[in-house]
């Protein structure tokens, strides 16, 4: 880690999602599928392979995705060569009776004043995901 930069953590709210564990971990392991829970006003130029994906962010930030595995109830994602700074992403699930509750937790390594810009709009971003995410398996 860069001696001027600072761990960053970040989790979303958590949600319960009308799904089992692995229906959610097969749905988020597509990287295509993220574009259905992404804030779609807010972003543009999205591109998805099934394991990676990138989008720019409103500010022009390219942000870049890709699938680092996962276990029985973790999804893995980590930053990719063109996002601005390192990054992993870990989708925690608990399977609670055919619904599972779950949230997205950031690590990321920033300098302070980047921390200073990206907190708010990051931490914005995982809510409104994770309601995403929610209201996705309701339909």
């Amino acid at each position: 880690m860069d001696a001027n930069c600072l761990v960053m953590e970040l989790k979303s709210n958590q949600v319960t999602v009308n799904a089992t564990k692995d229906t959610i971990i097969s749905f988020l392991s597509n990287a295509e599928n993220l574009w259905l829970i992404l804030p779609q006003d807010k972003i543009s130029d999205f591109k998805a392979t099934a394991n990676d994906c990138s989008f720019k962010v409103q500010g022009g930030i390219t942000i870049s995705l890709v699938q680092n595995g996962h276990t029985a109830d973790k999804l893995f994602l980590k930053a990719g060569e063109k996002t601005p700074f390192p990054f992993n992403l870990t989708v925690h699930l608990t399977e609670n009776g055919s619904k599972t509750d779950g949230y997205i937790q950031f690590d990321g390594e920033v300098n302070a004043f980047l921390k200073m810009m990206v907190e708010k709009p990051l931490s914005a971003l995982f809510n409104y995901m994770s309601e995403k995410l929610k209201s996705h398996f309701e339909q």
